[in-house]
């Protein structure tokens, strides 16, 4: 539908954003991005006769859908200086953007919105989001020109979200339920008091998603830091767990568009396989690998690489989950370098996944780990709240606790133990080279968020309102001091600092490029070593780094440079 490569030709950076076909599947509505600013212009296609129509959508954030009628779109907005979406137009076929007819906007600064579309496919849907709460609107998709009625309204440290199944809308929510539970109400009656339990509150489980059926519920929940899939049956509400054997691995529901089907899409991967997506009957049980990711080496062999799952005690009594991958003959003795993931931010958990860019490190005698660490969602929402806002000096000691457990145990020592992180990883990187320099002998910091401060205080700069509830507000006092308190630019010292790797984009719009420059220009001035300090702006990417197949790894490539530089590896 959309030959990419060539759309791309003579372009720096190009980025395919939403794409939606429309009902009678003739047109495709897609965006594009030529800047990597995440400012996307939607265009139509012809699939018939392959040529794009007049219609030109500029501005947006890439997502569009289609009303039942093959000829109205609904598609979201953004301020153009701070990039928050505030804005749902609708659009007709033929018409000029300045005839478009702006459905809702969103006035309070510290949410966002967008439009989608029920997997039924017969509402559209407007959804406002924060980071503690959220809210929708809804109309039914034959009728474009009707007004959106409310489901809930929002209130703070309500999260809602919402799926149709004939009669119902089915919503998973945090009400009275930290780690969240399913509810229904009639799709009539939707507003909170008329919410029905399905699937109650376990303190144990998270329930992170859910996937609708004509004869199954599917539910993604999280245990032990481990995502599972369960499959609910309707008719008698009989349920099982789909089975998978790695100590650690990832798990999630893939593509499912079709509502009157047996079959189960999901992709699946461990730190030893490559990604991998499976059909499964949800009768039967059989799986069927439909593709597995090629390795294109004759040599590899999932038999050769073995994972790990430990616990590493924290210094407040906390087991934090720590996933390894490691070439098969690697000893415990303390001679490997090791380089330590790390993000803990958002609520984002870190599953442990497969690179094949990564077996040119394992092949080298690298271990690989990943700190789970709090402020990631991988033990429940609790594990998120104990690692954000005036509790996420958690999230530093913990990945500091991590490397501790790892030096303890004989998988590296001091002078070849390696850490990296991006964006809020960055951050973590900013901090644990200024509370604990001499663990590290070299650390990458990707597009790091490092002037906490100065940032959050900004409301101009992209994301800095819709933070608040992930930081705090400096403008508080109590907030200040403890952002100030860990901020890594605001806590460089004259010291001793690792090797260090500092990368960014010019036109990134989620952390300034200005960020790392700043923070780099002070540890050249303040740190008290020789060690390499290695900053480098790419000029023509954004926070999401280079577009195309093989840019990327020119980006990685330097990365691992730096890495086998250090250990003086030349093969």
């Amino acid at each position: 539908m959309l030959d990419v490569s060539k759309m791309a030709s003579g372009y720096s950076y190009y980025a395919l954003g939403g794409k939606s076909i429309s009902p009678n599947h003739n047109l495709i509505a897609f965006s594009v991005d030529t800047v990597s600013r995440r400012e996307y212009t939607i265009y139509i296609k012809d699939l018939k006769t392959g040529k794009l129509l007049t219609d030109k959508l500029n501005n947006t954030t890439g997502s569009v859908v289609w009303a039942n009628d093959n000829k109205t779109l609904f598609y979201s907005k953004q301020d153009s200086i701070t990039l928050r979406s505030y804005q749902i137009y609708k659009h007709i076929l033929g018409t000029k953007q300045d005839q478009d007819v702006l459905i809702y906007e969103e006035s309070d600064d510290t949410f966002g919105c967008y439009v989608t579309k029920s997997k039924s496919k017969e509402y559209i849907i407007i959804g406002s989001y924060q980071t503690l709460s959220s809210e929708y609107r809804y109309i039914n998709a034959n009728y474009p020109n009707s007004e959106f009625k409310l489901v809930q309204k929002r209130q703070k440290n309500l999260e809602y979200s919402l799926y149709h199944y004939k009669d119902h809308f089915y919503i998973l929510t945090n009400y009275k339920a930290k780690n969240f539970r399913l509810m229904k109400t009639l799709v009539s009656k939707p507003s909170i008091e008329n919410w029905q339990e399905v699937i109650p509150h376990r303190s144990d489980v998270l329930i992170e998603g859910i996937d609708i059926f004509e004869n199954f519920l599917v539910v993604e929940e999280r245990q032990n830091g481990l995502s599972n899939i369960k499959v609910i049956n309707w008719e008698n509400f009989d349920s099982y767990y789909i089975k998978f054997n790695d100590p650690t691995y990832s798990v999630f529901t893939s593509s499912n568009v079709e509502f009157n089907t047996s079959t189960l899409r999901f992709v699946y991967t461990s730190m030893t396989t490559p990604v991998s997506v499976y059909d499964y009957n949800m009768i039967t049980n059989e799986k069927l690998l439909l593709k597995q990711d090629e390795i294109l080496d004759d040599n590899f062999s999932i038999k050769n690489y073995e994972s790990k799952r430990y616990y590493a005690k924290s210094r407040d009594g906390k087991q934090i989950p720590i996933s390894l991958v490691y070439k098969k003959g690697v000893e415990k003795n303390g001679k490997n370098p090791l380089l330590l993931y790390g993000y803990g931010s958002y609520g984002s958990s870190i599953d442990p996944y497969f690179s094949s860019v990564r077996l040119s490190l394992l092949n080298r005698g690298f271990i690989f780990a990943i700190a789970h660490v709090r402020g990631g969602e991988e033990l429940g929402r609790s594990w998120y709240e104990d690692g954000k806002l005036l509790n996420k000096k958690n999230t530093f000691n913990d990945f500091i606790d991590c490397a501790e457990f790892l030096l303890a145990n004989k998988y590296t020592n001091q002078k070849q133990l390696y850490a990296s992180g991006g964006s809020a990883g960055g951050l973590l990187m900013g901090a644990i080279i200024n509370m604990r320099p001499e663990l590290w002998n070299g650390v990458i910091a990707a597009v790091p968020f490092v002037d906490v401060v100065n940032t959050m205080l900004d409301e101009s700069i992209p994301l800095t309102t819709g933070e608040f509830d992930e930081w705090g507000n400096p403008k508080d006092k109590n907030f200040y001091n403890y952002i100030k308190s860990y901020s890594p630019y605001d806590n460089i010292k004259r010291q001793n600092y690792p090797n260090l790797l500092v990368t960014t984009g010019y036109w990134d719009s989620q952390v300034q490029y200005w960020e790392p420059a700043k923070w780099v220009a002070k540890l050249r001035d303040y740190k008290t070593d020789s060690n390499l300090l290695i900053m480098d702006c790419n000029m023509e990417v954004g926070h999401g780094g280079a577009s195309g197949r093989f840019k990327r790894y020119k980006e990685v490539a330097l990365e691992y440079a730096f890495l086998l530089h250090l250990e003086n590896i030349k093969k």
